[in-house]
């Protein structure tokens, strides 16, 4: 598989952080931050994100790095939503959306390196361009959208 101790550590805590994500929003239709799955979203997809640095195939910078910025910048805008933001009801709106941008730009590199190998000595996919790749990603996407319409309508009830 070709990974090295941070791919692997790396890649332990954003499983951990994917389950915590996908538990909270079986539970709350949301990842809701005062619970423990979403605080373990939170920390495990902080951390992912900051090893994600230190991981290169092609070496330097890349669109990987680009996104683990991303990444990492919604997941503290969310937090400090939360955090800071307690009485504001349109910061729920923010919070909930940066939780479930950030869940789905994590699934991009997550469905691209798991396609691409596994199952080991014959991978679901080739390369980045490979068709699964991008047809799993257009399905992610459009579930991504529907969930977040879904999580507005729950949240615009509440805060009314």
């Amino acid at each position: 598989m070709g990974l090295t101790n941070l791919g692997i550590f790396h890649t332990v805590i954003g499983i951990i952080a994917i389950v915590a994500a996908t538990t909270s929003f079986v539970k709350y239709s949301k990842i809701n931050l005062s619970a423990l799955t979403g605080r373990i979203y939170f920390f495990g997809t902080l951390i992912a994100s900051i090893t994600a640095l230190g991981i290169s195939k092609r070496g330097g910078f890349n669109p990987g790095h680009g996104l683990a910025l991303f990444i990492l910048i919604l997941v503290l805008l969310a937090f400090y939503m939360h955090a800071r933001r307690k009485g504001n009801n349109r910061a729920r709106f923010v919070e909930i959306f940066s939780l479930s941008l950030s869940f789905f730009l994590s699934m991009i590199p997550t469905v691209a390196e798991t396609f691409q190998r596994v199952p080991i000595g014959s991978p679901l996919a080739k390369d980045m361009n490979d068709p699964l790749i991008g047809g799993t990603i257009l399905i992610l996407f459009v579930v991504f959208i529907a969930g977040s319409v879904y999580q507005y309508r729950v949240q615009k009830k509440i805060n009314a």
